[in-house]
């Protein structure tokens, strides 16, 4: 077995594996030992079913799974012992001439592969993000006052005074701006570190990749359309792991689960049942735990709230005031 490495450019590389017959003799020994052992042959007794006729009908799917078993042992331990840090996985690549299988051949498989960028950022006083201070305009207030009376009144709720109204209007459109206002600044930081970052992505391989990952579930106009977003949530997700590992932030246990119990408690209130017994949350928390999905999405949340926590200490934000028409264009 002998695997080499063509660097095509900074990011993208060519991995070319040949494999000798020596290298996968003993495994397709193996197994079609194994089938001579289970198969059942009319005629013949169990386990004793001539090797030949073992070979003739189980010898192709022995070879294959055994070279297959080769391929991925070898790449394994070769990205591992050089330490490359891969995007995705190796792909088959088009330059791959055709496969003969014979048992006694040699066999020859040329895979592309990309390099995760280096990451090179600092968080630094001087990095400069507005914080927007949101001002309701009449058009808002008064639009809002309105759908509260029409709610009131096809509920058959008691009117209220018009002094009633400006104070729950003005109440309820602080707290929608306030949170506004953050998730903004959440998202000006995270655009601010990618573009500083200057991350450059091997984008034609991602687009390779993302097609086969998700074979039958994107075509590849999905892809090419969503691609931008991915893009620059994927440099996010870059700038985030670098920043971790700077910060020496790690994501505990605890963290997940406080991040469960505030998942599960928002669930909960969105079906408008607020005061939900201990022992019920804890079931619900556990069982989102049991979801690897879940916890990977949880495990993101709590990176994002810790670097951007770090981030917003450390640099200058600058508060900024804006009418709600104005922020709805930003």
């Amino acid at each position: 077995m002998n695997l080499t490495k063509n660097q095509i450019d900074d990011l993208n590389l060519e991995l070319t594996l040949e494999i000798a017959p020596e290298d996968y003799a003993e495994e397709v020994r193996k197994r079609l030992a194994e089938r001579r052992r289970t198969a059942e042959f009319k005629g013949f007794r169990k386990g004793m079913v001539p090797a030949s006729l073992i070979k003739r009908v189980y010898g192709e799917q022995a070879l294959v799974d055994a070279v297959n078993d080769v391929i991925t042992t070898s790449l394994d331990n070769y990205i591992n012992e050089n330490k490359l840090h891969l995007l995705g996985e190796p792909l088959g690549s088009e330059k791959q001439p055709e496969v003969v299988w014979e048992d006694g051949n040699s066999f020859t498989f040329i895979f592309d592969a990309a390099l995760s960028p280096e990451v090179k950022v600092e968080v630094e006083a001087s990095d400069t993000v507005n914080k927007y201070s949101i001002t309701s305009s009449a058009k808002e207030k008064a639009t809002m006052i309105e759908n509260i009376k029409k709610y009131r009144e096809e509920s058959k709720q008691e009117p209220a005074s018009d002094e009633e109204l400006e104070k729950t209007v003005t109440e309820r459109l602080k707290a929608e701006h306030s949170q506004e206002a953050e998730w903004r600044l959440s998202k000006d930081i995270r655009d601010f570190y990618v573009a500083k970052a200057g991350i450059a992505l091997p984008e034609a391989f991602l687009k390779r990749w993302l097609l086969a990952a998700n074979q039958g579930k994107l075509t590849a106009e999905d892809i090419e359309k969503d691609f931008p977003g991915f893009c620059e949530d994927f440099k996010w997700q870059l700038v985030r792991g670098s920043l971790m590992q700077k910060f020496g932030f790690t994501v505990e246990h605890d963290d997940i689960y406080e991040a469960a119990k505030a998942y599960v408690t928002y669930q909960y209130a969105m079906y408008g049942m607020g005061n939900v017994p201990e022992d019920m949350i804890t079931e619900a928390v556990t069982n989102v735990m049991k979801d690897r999905r879940q916890l990977e999405r949880l495990s993101e949340q709590v990176e994002d709230r810790k670097v951007l926590d770090k981030i917003k200490e450390t640099i200058t934000i600058k508060d900024k005031k804006i009418s709600s028409e104005k922020f709805r264009e930003l």
